[in-house]
């Protein structure tokens, strides 16, 4: 029984985990923005109690035997249920997060939330002494929450919303503070959470919430026939298990390579995106193309777009599909040689 007590917590936590990855982030639903916005609402107003609790100086109680220990959990459980809470809505964020990221900036901050989830099953035991820890976190998650919320309420993508969102999470967390009894812990860490993102957002290490790529490629003979898109792609060796397709693609002299994206977004949010292809040359990478198209949310397997390279000359190139206000959603390299592949070689991709 000791051995499963000790089991319980890590299995738990990677059971909701596991949870959360498979019930969110495939596409993002209103509910499931309800259902955080609740988590979100019920830890707001367990902050508040926990410093009306501590403005009245009551202490701990203390005591030995059945009637000790049932004492000591009580008293606890408001900072473990608040945990829970916390837990809860950054195992959406982060899946959420991860799912919308398409480049290394984007995921070292998807990255960062993680360590959070992993360090809020940790720091839990603070929350009762450090109510700046308390209001921190708070504050993260309500900016966070709110990056997804508003856009998706609104049905836009316009770069305000997140400078709105962002200042609107703190707000309402120095609301709260406010509000609270006695005014325990600093409310001032939150707002430098502000100015972090903020400079995130101008290095583009925020992803373009709340949309989610669904798929990218690069191959030859594209079709578009009705609602159905094609593309055929050249394999991946057997031994890169993980790759949809192989890292070179060989184009021949005065041929075509084509880019087919989907991009998730939810019903009733347009978004203006755009294909870049870009090359690497001595002194960096060079824009050869650049199409630009709107996209309309809603489609279960993400909005598509195509284009094209005609004629694109042998080097290491990347196909990207961001938002017309430079917001990355996915980078795609790929190595161009010269050469024509065998028909009977190529595998055809839907999309």
């Amino acid at each position: 029984m000791k051995f499963l007590q000790r089991l319980y917590p890590p299995l738990a936590f990677f059971g909701g985990f596991a949870w959360d990855a498979l019930t969110i982030g495939q596409r993002v639903r209103a509910m499931d923005l309800w259902v955080l916005g609740g988590f979100l609402l019920g830890a707001g107003l367990l902050i508040l109690w926990l410093a009306w609790r501590a403005a009245g100086n009551l202490a701990a109680p203390e005591g030995e035997g059945l009637r000790g220990r049932l004492a000591s959990v009580v008293w606890q459980a408001p900072y473990l249920l608040l945990q829970f809470l916390f837990g809860g809505i950054f195992s959406a964020l982060f899946i959420l997060y991860f799912k919308s990221s398409g480049h290394l900036g984007t995921w070292l901050t998807a990255c960062l939330l993680g360590l959070l989830l992993v360090g809020n099953e940790f720091i839990g035991k603070q929350y009762g002494q450090r109510f700046t820890l308390i209001w921190a976190l708070f504050a993260l998650n309500a900016i966070l929450l709110f990056n997804f919320a508003l856009p998706h309420a609104l049905g836009s993508l316009d770069p305000l919303w997140f400078y709105v969102s962002t200042v609107a999470g703190a707000l309402l967390a120095h609301g709260l503070w406010r509000l609270a009894p006695g005014r325990p812990g600093r409310i001032f860490p939150a707002w430098i959470l502000v100015g972090a993102l903020l400079l995130a957002w101008r290095l583009d290490m925020i992803a373009p919430v709340p949309l989610v790529k669904q798929d990218m490629a690069v191959g030859h003979a594209f079709v578009r026939e009705g609602d159905s898109f094609a593309l055929q792609v050249e394999p991946a060796p057997w031994w890169q298990f993980w790759r949809d397709q192989a890292s070179t693609v060989h184009v021949a002299e005065g041929g075509k390579l084509y880019g087919v994206s989907a991009v998730f977004a939810p019903l009733g949010v347009t978004a203006a995106l755009e294909h870049r292809w870009e090359i690497r040359e001595k002194e960096g990478w060079r824009q050869v193309y650049r199409n630009r198209f709107h996209s309309s949310g809603g489609r279960e397997r993400g909005f598509r777009g195509y284009s094209w390279v005609l004629n694109p000359r042998p080097g290491e190139w990347r196909f990207i599909v961001a938002t017309q206000d430079g917001r990355t959603i996915g980078i795609f390299p790929i190595r161009v040689e010269r050469g024509s592949p065998l028909p009977e070689e190529l595998q055809l991709r839907e999309f």
